[in-house]
């Protein structure tokens, strides 16, 4: 496990390793090793570095680990296929984690692929304005359409 988070952590630089409490659906508190800060995501040619953190069971590597998206105060997550409305990173990697066949590099690497075609935020361009100088904000549907002018909130 220690090798594993090595290599990750060679390859993602700004993540950290920490024991935090971990708590489940459930309400139960497990201490838990988490990896949390950011991993480059690259979106319609710029950068972006997207909070994660990332979370190993006592059974790791034997399951997956818990991916969360974690947004900062300016960010908003935006519910997309492989991201859940409360920031769980929701990929088949994950769901069909098999000990031997997969592991966190390649994880985190399939993550930042993924969210550089599919970002978890809001992103800067569903802000238009209007031509009195007010701004509203476009929300995509579950299938990533926006909704008729109607449906736009007002900033």
């Amino acid at each position: 496990v220690a090798e594993d988070i090595d290599t990750a952590l060679s390859y993602f630089k700004s993540l950290t390793p920490a024991m935090n409490k971990y708590v489940y659906n459930d309400g139960v508190t497990k201490d838990l090793m988490c990896l949390s800060g950011t991993i480059r995501t690259i979106y319609n040619g710029k950068a972006y570095n997207t909070p994660l953190s990332v979370w190993l069971e006592e059974s790791y590597p034997q399951s997956a680990p818990i991916v969360f998206v974690q947004p900062t105060k300016e960010m908003m997550i935006v519910k997309r296929t492989f991201v859940s409305s409360n920031g769980e990173v929701q990929l088949p990697y994950l769901e069909e984690w098999k000990q031997g066949e997969c592991d966190l590099l390649s994880l985190l690497q399939l993550i930042a692929a993924m969210f550089g075609e599919y970002p978890p935020f809001h992103r800067e361009h569903d802000i238009y304005s209007r031509p009195d100088g007010s701004s509203y904000l476009s929300l995509p549907k579950d299938d990533d359409q926006p909704f008729p002018q109607h449906h736009e909130t007002n900033c």
